[in-house]
């Protein structure tokens, strides 16, 4: 009974599990730093404690490998974008292009400003492993999703044209940090938004003949 009450005593008004959160946190907070500067196959797990303060023994304490740290970092600043995305389009007043131009408002202003979140949001997410692809393609999906719920619910049947159109605008804001945010985000959030378009003007194809 001693050996319990110890383990859930608390500690500058915090309990273990609290204490362990926090680490956690800070060891994510400081991926993103060191990821976002150095690149993901660049850093070290030395690197990314030192960044959060933290030694290398609690590094292990929440995550088992590096792969995982940066899973774990991605959708944390998946979540945050997505959150603001989706309450940018909540709140817009107006029709689809209304809701459509206010969400990518969002997005490319989330993007721009941390450029170190952009890096692992959208870079150092590619190529690491099947695992991470797979994250990837799954937050993917899910955002594709839910941005098409709020603006062209009649097409959400259609995965290929929402993963064609998420794809063309993460394609469109990775070549916009590459030339250094330019052009202006309203000259990005109009390009994005034309090709964002395609979700609510589906055209009819017509059935294949046999020749």
């Amino acid at each position: 009974m001693t050996q319990e009450i110890s383990n859930t005593r608390s500690y500058r008004g915090q309990t273990p599990e609290q204490r362990r959160a926090d680490r956690r946190n800070r060891l994510i907070a400081g991926a993103i730093s060191v990821y976002g500067e150095r690149g993901y196959h660049n850093a070290t797990v030395k690197a990314v404690c030192d960044a959060a303060g933290l030694t290398e023994r609690y590094f292990y304490e929440s995550f088992a490998n590096s792969e995982m740290l940066l899973i774990d970092s991605y959708n944390f600043i998946t979540d945050l974008v997505r959150e603001r995305v989706l309450l940018a389009g909540e709140s817009a007043r107006g029709g689809r292009v209304a809701r459509s131009r206010a969400m990518l408002y969002a997005y490319f202003s989330s993007i721009q400003r941390d450029p170190r979140s952009a890096r692992v949001f959208l870079v150092e997410i590619r190529g690491v492993s099947a695992a991470v692809d797979r994250t990837f393609d799954d937050s993917l999906r899910e955002f594709g999703l839910a941005v098409t719920r709020l603006v062209a619910p009649d097409v959400l049947d259609d995965e290929l044209l929402q993963a064609g159109v998420i794809g063309g605008v993460i394609h469109i804001a990775m070549r916009w940090i590459a030339c250094n945010y330019e052009p202006p985000i309203d000259e990005a959030v109009a390009a994005a938004l034309r090709l964002g378009a395609a979700l609510s003007k589906r055209p009819r194809v017509a059935p294949a003949t046999s020749a």
